[in-house]
């Protein structure tokens, strides 16, 4: 395979992930909607998105989904492996390395404490090929949420008209502590929650807690 096909096949491929934990927003707090698609070939074996509520992750799901047919295969995931999993579980990055994965291409790099850099570290240690970044401005939306809960403590909030993709609708009275109620809702561990044109989305904005 040429350079230029396998560069336009991981474009294919990564855009075959995003859409598929794109398709899972809203649905999966309080982790991040993450696609996972594994490619052998030139043909998908697996594929898989995190679960609705948040477990199991597109790892979990889409490895076991391969079989045999994993080893030496390419994972295309839209968010770097956790390389290390709050329950104590077995980590992404470890389904990944025993199921002989070759080559994993990742969108984004997830600052959780989870993995911050470590899920890539192991897999590389592991002598795995990593390849990070890879159409990560298509990807970004799936994160900011989820980043933003990790920076603020707070869920993002944004204006929509149905909520489609969100956590859930955020309902306060203007004259709220708005961001002490935000900050509950991240405890809770939504990421992403909308509001309506009106009263409360110009507290928000005029507070600096809305998102454009």
């Amino acid at each position: 395979m040429t350079d230029a096909q396998q560069a336009s096949d991981d474009i294919r491929f990564m855009g075959r992930a995003i859409a598929l934990a794109k398709a899972r927003m809203g649905q999966t707090w309080p982790n991040p909607a993450v696609g996972c698609v594994i490619v052998r070939n030139g043909e998908v074996v697996a594929e898989a998105a995190t679960a609705p509520g948040g477990r199991p992750h597109a790892e979990e799901q889409a490895v076991p989904a391969a079989g045999d047919r994993a080893r030496g295969a390419t994972a295309y995931v839209t968010m770097e492996p956790c390389g290390a999993r709050s329950s104590g579980r077995t980590s992404c990055s470890n389904y990944l390395m025993d199921a002989g994965i070759a080559r994993v291409v990742v969108a984004a790099v997830d600052p959780s404490p989870f993995a911050a850099g470590r899920g890539v570290e192991r897999l590389r240690k592991a002598g795995m090929e990593v390849e990070t970044g890879l159409l990560a401005p298509d990807a970004a939306v799936l994160y900011e949420g989820y980043l933003h809960r990790v920076e603020t403590g707070r869920p993002m909030v944004r204006i929509s008209e149905d909520g489609a993709g969100f956590d859930a609708r955020f309902a306060a009275s203007p004259k709220a502590d708005l961001a002490t109620e935000l900050k509950r809702l991240g405890e809770a561990g939504y990421t992403r929650v909308w509001v309506g044109p009106g009263d409360l989305a110009d507290a928000l904005a005029a507070q600096g807690l809305l998102t454009r």
